[in-house]
């Protein structure tokens, strides 16, 4: 759906169950975040979420893991580790067997990955395919990261590059190169677990992961939810191989303009910035890396700690004061 649409629906839906009086409930649908969080009796926090969606790559395993490694980004990106999935299958009755066991088998090597269990799911026939999880994750200290918290002064970290909407949408036309195109199913079946856990010892203030309302709209989320503003240096983004050129090329997925419709009131784009480009960063990802805000004074032993682990990470910005609103210089 789009931002606007979905927040519609979701104003609505709060208006009808109003705010939970469970104090075990940290973290629900008034909150926003990436996924749920629930109190626990011995301290820790549940932390729940799911995803699915159509196959945006042809091989099935390929499909299979990037709809597995998408949606257990969620529990990432709050901090927690996987413990149990379920699986979301929708799929044809005319569809071969091997693909639809090749999709899931796909699945289930990410889930293990992660060092969670699948144990389960629930299948419906349907016209369109589509696959994905339901994920349970797990705080065991308790520490959650929230999209409320970042602080001005703070870097702005991102741990995956950017492309994957425009690449995968050209894909379709057989308008990509194969090494851009292997380039962008790598980054996307890469979990963001590596990433969480070097992150974690230096404590973000805020934390999300950057899927489909693109980079500005996940920006802006922190922004809004931390009554802050933010600087995006537009020349340390970091694109997968000829994304810009795609981009150039005007080869975007509807997303696109339903974001930038969506989030043009609440960013300021340098005119030195292309169109196409102002366009990209509004482009929906799948699978995209951690969005994390740390503090200004341990970012360049973050990012050190990065490049040890063999991570992509970048810093591409930082908070400043103000009201909500992203400025790309």
């Amino acid at each position: 759906m789009r931002p606007d649409a979905l927040a519609q629906v979701l104003r609505q839906l709060q208006a009808t169950i109003g705010d939970s009086d469970d104090p075990a409930i940290l973290s629900g649908l008034a909150e926003g975040d990436d996924a749920a969080v629930v109190e626990v009796p011995s301290g820790g926090k549940i932390i729940l979420t799911l995803d699915f969606f159509p196959p945006i790559v042809d091989d099935p395993c390929t499909f299979g893991k990037i709809a597995a490694a998408n949606a257990l980004s969620d529990v990432f990106a709050m901090g927690g580790t996987p413990v149990a999935a379920l699986n979301i299958c929708c799929f044809p009755p005319c569809l071969d067997t091997d693909i639809i066991a090749s999709i899931i088998r796909g699945g289930a090597e990410k889930v293990k990955e992660s060092g969670g269990m699948l144990v389960g799911g629930h299948t419906i026939e349907d016209d369109v395919p589509k696959y994905g999880l339901s994920v349970m994750g797990f705080s065991a200290d308790g520490k959650i990261w929230e999209k409320k918290g970042a602080s001005a002064g703070d870097a702005v970290i991102l741990t995956k590059p950017l492309g994957t909407g425009i690449i995968t949408t050209a894909s379709k036309a057989g308008l990509v190169d194969a090494l851009t195109f292997q380039l962008a199913c790598e980054s996307m079946a890469m979990l963001n677990k590596r990433a969480m856990e070097t992150l974690r010892p230096f404590e973000p203030s805020a934390c999300t992961d950057v899927t489909g309302f693109g980079l500005v709209g996940h920006a802006l989320e922190i922004c809004s939810r931390s009554s802050v503003a933010m600087e995006i240096d537009f020349k340390t983004l970091p694109f997968i191989g000829t994304a810009p050129n795609l981009a150039e090329e005007w080869l975007f997925p509807a997303g696109t303009n339903s974001n930038r419709h969506t989030y043009e009131k609440s960013v300021n784009f340098s005119p030195k910035i292309e169109e196409h480009m102002i366009a990209l960063c509004n482009t929906p990802e799948t699978s995209g890396g951690l969005l994390a805000c740390v503090s200004s004074s341990c970012s360049a032993a973050l990012l050190e700690e990065f490049r040890i682990q063999g991570i992509p990470a970048w810093q591409i910005g930082k908070v400043i004061s103000g009201v909500p609103f992203l400025f790309f210089i």
